[in-house]
C-alpha cells in the first residue's frame, strides 16, 4: 500500500511537472530531464511511468480535459442549459488557466501544430458551448434570429484567442476582460426580455484576490 501511494504521488508530481514545463516552453523544446528535474525524481522513475514524452502529454490533456469537463458540468449544475452557464463557464476556464498549471499545460499541447496529434480539450469545449447555446436558444433566452451555432463560433474563437493571448500575457485572462466580452456580446445574441438578467461578470463571486492577472484589478 505504502509503494502504491508512492508511485501515485511520483505519477502525479511528473504530470505537475510536465504540465508546467509544456506550459512554459511547448511539447518539441520540453525535454524528459527538464521534466523530471522539476518533479524532483530520477530519469529512471520517470521512465517507470512514462516510455516517453508523448505519454506524459497525453496524461497531461487527460488530465486537463477531466477539469475543464468538471468545470462545464458545474457550471450546468448551478444555471441548468442556459446562456448564463456559458458565461459562467468561460470565467471559470481563463480562472483556471490562470490558476491551473494542468489546464493551462493542456491547452498549450492542443494548440501546438507539431504535435499533430488531436487534442479532446479544444473540440470539447467547443461541443459543450454548442450544446448549452442550442439549449438557450430552445428556451428562448437568444434573441431572435441569431444562430445557437453561430453564436458558438464566436464565444469558442474568442475563448480560445485569449487563452492563446494569455500564455504571454496573463492579463488577457483576467475576470475584466472576460466580462468585458460578454458586456459587447449579450447585446448582440441575447433576447432583450433577458438581458437583464444574465450577470457578465459570472454569477459567481470572484473566489480570491489570486484570480486577477498581474496589474489587473477586478
Amino acid at each position: 500500500m505504502v509503494k502504491q501511494e508512492r508511485a501515485a504521488r511520483t505519477r502525479r508530481s511528473l504530470i505537475q511537472a510536465a504540465a508546467e514545463v509544456f506550459a512554459e516552453q511547448g511539447f518539441v523544446p520540453a525535454s524528459l530531464g527538464a521534466i523530471s528535474k522539476r518533479a524532483g525524481v530520477s530519469n529512471g522513475a520517470l521512465h517507470f511511468h512514462f516510455a516517453n514524452k508523448n505519454m506524459l502529454a497525453e496524461a497531461v490533456e487527460t488530465e486537463a480535459a477531466e477539469a475543464v469537463r468538471r468545470l462545464t458540468e458545474a457550471a450546468r449544475a448551478r444555471q441548468g442549459n442556459s446562456l448564463q452557464s456559458v458565461v459562467d463557464a468561460t470565467h471559470d476556464l481563463m480562472r483556471s488557466l490562470l490558476q491551473d498549471a494542468i489546464v493551462r499545460g493542456g491547452f498549450e499541447l492542443a494548440g501546438d501544430m507539431q504535435r499533430r496529434t488531436k487534442s479532446p480539450l479544444r473540440s470539447e469545449w467547443r461541443q459543450w458551448v454548442e450544446d448549452s447555446l442550442r439549449a438557450a436558444q430552445r428556451a428562448g433566452v437568444l434573441a431572435e434570429g441569431v444562430s445557437a451555432a453561430e453564436a458558438a463560433r464566436v464565444v469558442v474563437a474568442a475563448t480560445v484567442g485569449l487563452e492563446v493571448l494569455g500564455g504571454a500575457d496573463p492579463s488577457w485572462l483576467s475576470r475584466q476582460n472576460v466580462t468585458r466580452f460578454w458586456e459587447m456580446l449579450l447585446p448582440r445574441i441575447a433576447d432583450r426580455r433577458r438581458l437583464g438578467t444574465l450577470v457578465c461578470a459570472g454569477s459567481r463571486p470572484p473566489a480570491a484576490p489570486s484570480e486577477s492577472a498581474p496589474g489587473q484589478s477586478q
